[in-house]
């Protein structure tokens, strides 16, 4: 399956879900699927990936285990940064009212899927 694919399918599984993207290490975009301006996306992907790469790096010297995701609530939203190697990790923007526990269960399939892609 290719990424393309499985972000879209990731959106589209998800209620109130606004966009989803694969970002390499440095924050870059590798391929989006989202229902706003894909700059918007990417401008967001580019800093939590960072986020992502320090909070990994904090917990390796804590011996706490890998940090797979991480979800940030704000009150217009929740953002969603996951692993997928050393090298990629996905993001994923959505409404506040969404069911989190339901989009965390679409977010880690899709994770598991993009796993397998890389």
């Amino acid at each position: 399956m290719s990424f393309e694919i499985i972000l879209k399918e990731l959106v589209e599984r998800v209620p109130q879900a606004i966009g989803a993207i694969l970002v390499d290490w440095e924050g870059e975009a590798v391929m989006e699927h989202c229902l706003c301006d894909p700059y918007d996306i990417r401008f967001i992907a580019a800093h939590k990936s960072i986020i992502l790469t320090r909070l990994r790096e904090m917990h390796s010297t804590a011996q706490t285990g890998e940090v797979e995701d991480v979800v940030v609530t704000s009150s217009k939203g929740h953002l969603i940064i996951g692993c997928i190697d050393q090298e990629y990790s996905l993001v994923m923007n959505v409404e506040r009212t969404s069911p989190i526990a339901l989009t965390l269960h679409h977010f880690r399939r899709a994770v598991s899927e993009l796993k397998k892609e890389i």
